[in-house]
Formats: structure tokens, sequence, C-alpha cells
């Protein structure tokens, strides 16, 4: 199969998207498809890769550069076009970021009430935000492509947001590679990473990974972590990713004397931290399914989330972790972290968090994204 794969940049090392993307890629080939990427660029590390890359010349424009793709995939013979959310000439839309309308909802919940207003003001009437509309009219306006929601989240928010009907979706939840991420491959980094942390045998050590500190709810975890302590509770906390900031403690209301927090920026591979860490907390304000919560589950770590992630929606709570229902809520977050501080129980939750892992599986995601593919190849094109 001819296969176009649309993203911004094919660049692993960008985020999460680009994360899958890349990885999805490498599936495709060994599967002996033909693949073509569509972006602004691409990291030097994906040329031994065997794609056919196309890079697309535009000016900033998010419209310009979704006309400019379009223009570039009607010139190119392909089966099936797989839209990470750049574009709007697809026949599989599968936008990684989820709704942009929902995201921008939820990112205001995260900031003072005081500037609440103002940015809601500005999400209406600022020429980028318009911008951003007209894009999604034209993505979401496609009455025969299928689009492929990362959670019944995403799913309710096309609908609710864009008009997508139900039978035009199909829900695919993100896969994990449960041979990379593995309690057996990590745990040979768990000793050392702790001693370079200075975490001591009896400390439960808390996670997050994420760029977005304060949508991924960096400032609750750090004063849920202040607040057991407080309490005789041996926590410490460990941020991975976004950029190192001796204030960034400091800006979350709470002063860190003791290194209870320490934020080591962006990590080339988090593995080793996964190994060394107990628990892995992200009480995020959105996240469409994320990547790095199946990495953790996969690495046997249990995990404490939010509703508003869409991976959320795969945990049992009190079985592979936790799902609160507020971000912002300091003391119910505290709460369950306390919970997990219990060994016995922690480890009963490692268990099925590695079980829960082996049911969402890169294999698994990339035969569902197929079969989709098969749906749209089997029906009349999209843009013919």
């Amino acid at each position: 199969m001819r296969i176009g794969l649309v993203l911004d940049y094919f660049d692993p090392s960008r985020g999460g998207v680009e994360q899958w993307t890349y990885r999805f890629t490498r599936r495709l080939l060994d599967a002996g498809h033909e693949v073509h990427v569509i972006a602004r660029g691409a990291a030097r590390c994906v040329e031994p890769l065997g794609i056919v890359f196309h890079a697309i010349d535009a000016p900033r424009s998010r419209l310009a550069l979704a006309a400019a793709i379009e223009t570039r995939l009607r010139q190119l013979p392909l089966d099936v076009v797989h839209d990470m959310g750049t574009g709007w000439f697809a026949d599989v839309f599968q936008p990684h970021g989820g709704s942009r309308f929902a995201a921008q909802r939820q990112n205001l919940q995260h900031l003072p009430p005081a500037l609440r207003f103002p940015k809601q003001w500005a999400s209406r009437w600022l020429p980028r935000y318009r911008e951003f509309a007209k894009l999604a009219a034209r993505q979401y306006g496609n009455r025969q492509c299928l689009y492929l929601p990362l959670s019944r989240m995403v799913a309710d928010d096309m609908r609710r947001f864009h008009g997508v009907p139900s039978h035009q979706m199909r829900i695919v939840y993100n896969g994990v590679d449960t041979e990379h991420f593995s309690p057996d491959v990590n745990n040979q980094h768990r000793g050392n990473i702790r001693q370079q942390l200075s975490i001591e045998d009896e400390e439960v050590l808390l996670l997050i990974v994420a760029h977005n500190h304060r949508l991924k709810g960096v400032p609750a975890l750090v004063q849920a972590t202040q607040r057991l302590h407080a309490e005789g509770c041996p926590v410490r906390t460990v941020v991975v990713g976004g950029r190192i900031r001796d204030a960034s403690a400091r800006r979350s209301g709470v002063k860190d004397e003791r290194r209870l927090v320490q934020f080591l920026g962006s990590i080339d591979d988090p593995r080793p931290y996964y190994a060394a860490a107990d628990v892995y907390v992200q009480p995020t304000f959105y996240d469409p399914c994320s990547l790095v919560v199946l990495e953790a589950l996969a690495s046997g770590l249990p995990v404490i989330t939010s509703r508003f992630n869409g991976a959320g929606e795969l945990i049992t709570p009190g079985v592979e972790g936790h799902v609160i229902d507020d971000p912002a809520d300091v003391e119910g977050l505290a709460t369950v972290i306390a919970g997990l501080c219990d060994g016995a129980v922690r480890h009963e939750s490692s268990v099925a968090a590695r079980r829960l892992a082996l049911q969402h599986t890169i294999q698994r995601n990339v035969r569902e994204i197929l079969e989709a593919y098969e749906t749209v190849c089997n029906s009349p094109r999209v843009a013919a």
C-alpha cells in the first residue's frame, strides 16, 4: 500500500505526535508498505528509514501550509492519506493534539482567574486564533473522511465542537512498544539513577514527563509533594522534560529548600527514569491519549492522571492507579499518592499496569489503523 503521512515535522525529538509517527512509520516499512511523509522538515535520524520525504516550503500561516500540502498530495499516486492534524486533504484524519477548541477551553482552567477572561477574548478575536478556526472548519468539514479520535474524550469533543457524526469516527487509542518499555529492560537502570538523584531506598519517587509544565499539572504535583512530605510521607518528585528553571517550584507557589522536586529538563531516553520511579503522576488539564502514560504503564509503574487524559479511560481506579476529577485539586492528588506509598499496594498496581499495557501494544495500534486504511480504500476517495 502507498501511504502518505502528514504532520508538521518528522522529528521524534520534538514530542508525542512526532515520536508516535516515527515508530508507526518504521512498523509500516517493516510490513512492506511504501511510505511518503509530507512535512515542513525532517530530522537527520530518519534518513536511513527508506521513506519518500516531501518537504513543504510554506509561510508560517497554517492555512497556507495546509493549502501547500494539498497541492503536493494531489500530485502523488497514493492509496491513502493519513493526516496527524496539520492539513485538511486526507482520507484518515487523526489529530494527535485532540480538538484545539477543547484544548483552549482546558488551557483556561490552569490560569489565574484574573487572566481567564482576557485569554478567552483573545482566543475569539486575535488573527492567530481565527486562523485556527478556519483551519478546523476545513479539517472537520469533510463528510467522507474517516476520523480517528485517540479516546472517547476526543470523540466527544469532535461531536461537540466540530459536528463530526459518530458514524465517521473510529476510536483508536495509542499503542506502546512493550519490548522497548518494560520492567525487565528498565530495571537495570534503577539503582544508578536513584543514586544520581540521591533517592533513598525507603523514599517513594514520583515521576512526570512533560514539556508544558502548567498544562500537564506540574504545579499541583509540586504542591502535593510538599504537603505529603510535611505530613511525614517519604516522597520525592522528578520532572523530566521542558526547560530547567530553578524558579519552577517557586512559581508553583512553594519553597523547595530540601530539593524534594528536581527539574531535569529534556532527556533523550526516559526509560532509566521510569526504572528509577515508583509512581507516574500526570494530573493534566488536557491530553488526548498520553503516550508517556502508556510508556509508564508498560514499565510497570502505577499511574495517577486526570479525567482530561484520554489514556485515563484505560485505567481502572484502584487497580492500575487512579484517575482524579480535578487536576487542580492538590489535596485530592495528595490523597491518592499517599495510598500508593504502601509498598504492597504499589506492587499489585505495578503488575496490573504492565498487564494493561500488554493489551495496548504498538502492534495492536498499527493493526487497527491499517484496518481503517482498508475501510477508506474500499470507499469512494475523499478528494477525488
